[in-house]
Order: C-alpha cells, then sequence, then structure tokens
C-alpha cells in the first residue's frame, strides 16, 4: 500500500501537523520500531502477529479444508476478531461459495441465516481461541441443532479454529474433526493473517500464497523512519493529529468490496488504542455511498476527524448507457469506474478546500496480494501507533468486564459486574 499524507499537513488542514513536527516525531518513531523489531524477534505477546506471513502454514489449512472442499456455502462462526478478519478476506475478493459469519446472537438473525442455506452442502468453521467464548459456543450449538434436524452428519462438515485446549479442543478431539491452531501470542483482532482469517479464504478457493506474499512484502518495508515506510507514516500522522484534535477517524474505502475491511479496522483501532483515555473513535463509512450521508458533517461539522481514504488504482469497469435525457448526456461518455474515481476525488478536494485533514491509502488493485499488503500495514500502524501512546496495544481490559457481566447474568458463576446490572439507574418516558 502507498500512503499519501499531504493533506493531512498543517499548510492544508486544521488541525494538521507540520513537516518539521512529523520530523521530530520520527525520532520517537525510530525507537518505537526498534521496540518493535525486539518484540518480533523474541515473538512476544501481539508483536508476534507481525511475524505471521512467515508463520502462517496455507498447506496446513487447505488440507484441513479439503474434506469441505465442496461446499456450496460456509458458516464462520465467530465474533470480533475471530470472524472479522475472514470475513473482509472473502467478501473483498468474492467467490461462488456463499459465506455466512454468525457473529452475532440475535435469534431472528440466526435463524433466518441458517433456513436459508442448503444445509447438506454447507461447511461450518467454529473458531474461538479458548472454546468458551459464549456468543460462538451459543451459536455453535444452534448451527449443529440446524443440522442434526435437517438430517445431516455435522461432523462430516465441520471444521475447528481454536487453542491448545478447551472444549473445542476436546470436541474436535472426540470427533476426530478437522483441527486447526489459534497462534499463539496473537490478539483475535491482528490474526487475520492466520488460519483464523485463511480458512473461509480457502474454502472460497482464494490464492492463500498471494495474501502472504503480500503481508511480507509490507514486512519488508518496515524502517526506522515514517518517510520511508507507508505503514509507519499512517500510524504515526493519525497519532500526531489526535494530539492536535482530530479524536475520530473514518475510515472510507472507495470500493464496495472493502466495506467490510472498515469494520474489521474499527475493531483493530478501538480495541487496540483505546485506553486510558486515549485514542481515535474509528467511524466506518463507504464512498461514494457516504457522501450522501456523512460528508456534510465532515465538512460542516466539528473540527475533530481525520479521514482516511482507501481506493484501488485499477479496477473492473463498466460503461454507463447512452441517454437521451440532455441534463443526464454527459453521462453517457463515461464508465462507472469513472464516475467512481470523480466522486472519491472531488470528496478529497472538497475535504482540504474546507481544511479537514484527510489521508489517503492507495492499492494498484483489490487482489489478494494487495489486500494481504493493506491488512498487515494498518496492523503495523496500529501497532507503531500504540508505541507512541504509550498504551498495549493487545489487550483489552474493558470488554472482559462485560464478558464477566454477561455471564454471570447466565448463571454462568458469581461476577460482581453483573450486580451493576441491576443497579441501573433509569428515567422512563412511556407512551
Amino acid at each position: 500500500m502507498d500512503v499519501d499524507i499531504g493533506n493531512a499537513l498543517s499548510p492544508v488542514a486544521t488541525p494538521g501537523v507540520s513537516r518539521e513536527s512529523l520530523e521530530r516525531l520520527d525520532e520517537r518513531v525510530a525507537s518505537a520500531h526498534e521496540r518493535i523489531e525486539s518484540g518480533r524477534a523474541d515473538g512476544e505477546h501481539g508483536y508476534a502477529a507481525l511475524n505471521l506471513p512467515e508463520r502462517t502454514d496455507p498447506d496446513e489449512i487447505r488440507a484441513a479444508v479439503d474434506p469441505v472442499g465442496d461446499a456450496d456455502a460456509l458458516i464462520t462462526v465467530g465474533i470480533g476478531g475471530s470472524a472479522l478478519g475472514a470475513a473482509t478476506i472473502t467478501d473483498a475478493l468474492g467467490s461462488d461459495t456463499e459465506t455466512v459469519f454468525l457473529d452475532n446472537v440475535d435469534p431472528e438473525w440466526v435463524s433466518t441465516r441458517l433456513e436459508a442455506l442448503p444445509l447438506e452442502s454447507t461447511a461450518v468453521n467454529v473458531v474461538s481461541r479458548s472454546g468458551t467464548t459464549a456468543e460462538t459456543l451459543a451459536n455453535f450449538l444452534v448451527v449443529r441443532e440446524a443440522f442434526e434436524d435437517a438430517g445431516v452428519d455435522w461432523t462430516e462438515r465441520a471444521i475447528v479454529t481454536t487453542g491448545e485446549s478447551g472444549p473445542l479442543a476436546d470436541l474436535s478431539e472426540r470427533h476426530d474433526l478437522p483441527r486447526l491452531a489459534v497462534p499463539d501470542g496473537v490478539p483475535g483482532r491482528f490474526s487475520a493473517l492466520s488460519a483464523v482469517g485463511m480458512v473461509a479464504a480457502a474454502v472460497c478457493g482464494a490464492d492463500l500464497e498471494a495474501l502472504l506474499d503480500g503481508a511480507r512484502a509490507e514486512s519488508e518495508t518496515l524502517a526506522g523512519s515514517l518517510f520511508e515506510c507507508p505503514a509507519y507514516a499512517y500510524g504515526a500522522t493519525t497519532y500526531a493529529l489526535d494530539q492536535r484534535g482530530a479524536s475520530a477517524n473514518a475510515m472510507m474505502p472507495y470500493a464496495e468490496s472493502l466495506e467490510t475491511y472498515a469494520e474489521w479496522f474499527a475493531q483493530l483501532w478501538a480495541e487496540s488504542l483505546g485506553k486510558d483515555d486515549l485514542g481515535q473513535t474509528p467511524i466506518r463509512a463507504l464512498g461514494a455511498t457516504d457522501q450522501h450521508s456523512q460528508l456534510q458533517l465532515y465538512r460542516a461539522g466539528p473540527r475533530d476527524k481525520l479521514v482516511t481514504f482507501v481506493t484501488p488504482r485499477e479496477r473492473e469497469d463498466r460503461a454507463i448507457p447512452h441517454t437521451d435525457v440532455d441534463e443526464l448526456a454527459y453521462l453517457g461518455d463515461s464508465t462507472l469506474g469513472e464516475l467512481l474515481e470523480a466522486e472519491f476525488e472531488a470528496t478529497e478536494a472538497s475535504l482540504a478546500a474546507t481544511g479537514l485533514p484527510n489521508v489517503r491509502v492507495e492499492l494498484e488493485r483489490v487482489d489478494e496480494y494487495e489486500l494481504g499488503g493493506l491488512l498487515y500495514g494498518m496492523e503495523a500502524a496500529c501497532v507503531l501507533a500504540g508505541e507512541l501512546y504509550g498504551v498495549n496495544a493487545f489487550d483489552q481490559p474493558a470488554v472482559e468486564w462485560a464478558k464477566k457481566a454477561t455471564r454471570g447474568l447466565l448463571g454462568g458463576g458469581e461476577f460482581e459486574e453483573a450486580d451493576a446490572v441491576s443497579e441501573k439507574r433509569m428515567l422512563r418516558v412511556e407512551r
């Protein structure tokens, strides 16, 4: 990926960061890079995620999914990082295989999704490091029951991706299910380039080697200066802008296939950096759709935002048919791709004209190689930003509180966090 931070510089943007400020910040980037490389070399928790392009074995993944290689549909049962990486990859690349990601426990939604699937030709991959994630295990039990009710042997259609021990590991042993490992030392939101994110890609026929090659090429750009490394340029610039008041980061890809990527980025950025009253709030947007829903706020609302554009240089195109409507005749000389590119350039320029900081991230095209580089690059940017903020980018203590409260409410143990639910203050306004 290439990164253009020109529209985030102070001569253009308010808030903005000067070239001189970035040069001073670059000394901290060099120190942060040394820490990151040390963590990678020692395989430390979290930093180990940046070694996945070398650690992940695509042959092992393909061997595990081979028994369900004929699947017309794939259900991935997981939540957060156990689903978003896989969804990002398959949604970006597309496939004839239908993909369903059960990452919520809304009963009507789950039932509707299952009822629409041909279960006799559907595979299921259940993903949880601990094997005890409440939402994931509940949905898996529902999926298993659906297979049984349809007269389908679920054990012939299932893959397990989990840690070394736990209920799912035991289940895979008991039923002799294909099993892949959630990599050690890698938080879920950083695991897209492992079996966690790539099982679905394998079932859908994606080029796993190209994904890893793109990530590996991006890893080779990591260097001790933000002016030499696109990932660090992005991480350092977002940090510097946040320090100057851009406390929200709207991730706005101009490719429909990257809409789920914006959701993946939101988890990565929020869960990694939102600590100690620090961190940018990620916003999910999609160009050109959200020009008609969010752009008004970005241009005329509070000056607290950075907009990040992601755009491919090449894409498949389609001509716009000619029309005899005079006001629309100009469209007949264009293509949808040209229109989308014009929409992007106009939006980028409109933000610069009003002084709102924005950054352009460019890919050659949306394919396995470029997607691998994008995912790796944003992970590296996030790790660098964590170093600059001085926070642990690899834990999520605030999430654990709600997990304990949920478990307590369902009778899964005594947790004081559950008591807080009954202490809720109310001011009801009823009809």
